[in-house]
């Protein structure tokens, strides 16, 4: 799983937004403003979370992949979410979709049908319960 991916999925979680800025190669000039940047925005989430925090964060970012996995692992077994694939006509194994961590034990996962003509691709969202292996659809 990607970095990106999983920063994606804690970022609810830690109310933090990851962006890229730039491609491959940036200016020394953009560089500087950026660092600058995420100088101040550090600080502020320090403040927030402690001076510790970009460990935990870290943690959170590596064990994202096995906390998704536990959630797709959930899914896949739960007759609510194998029903909504069937009405959007997607396979199990065809399914896309976007996890992102709300607390320690609650996900929301949104799934996508890339098929679909329209531009929304977004077919319906669940809430997973890894603690107690609930799945409520989000209406």
């Amino acid at each position: 799983m990607r970095t990106e991916e999983a920063t994606e999925g804690i970022s609810e979680k830690w109310k933090i937004k990851y962006a890229d800025v730039g491609g491959c190669v940036v200016s020394s000039d953009v560089e500087k403003k950026v660092d600058s940047l995420n100088k101040k925005t550090f600080d502020a989430i320090a403040r927030r979370y402690g001076k510790n925090w970009e460990e935990e964060y870290e943690k959170d970012i590596e064990d994202f992949m096995m906390k998704k996995a536990n959630v797709m692992d959930i899914l896949i077994t739960n007759k609510l979410f194998r029903e909504e694939l069937k009405k959007y006509f997607i396979e199990i194994d065809d399914a896309e979709e976007n996890v992102k961590e709300l607390n320690n034990d609650l996900y929301k996962v949104v799934v996508y049908n890339q098929k679909l003509k329209a531009e929304n691709k977004e077919c319906f969202s669940v809430t997973v319960n890894t603690k107690d292996k609930r799945v409520n659809l989000i209406k």
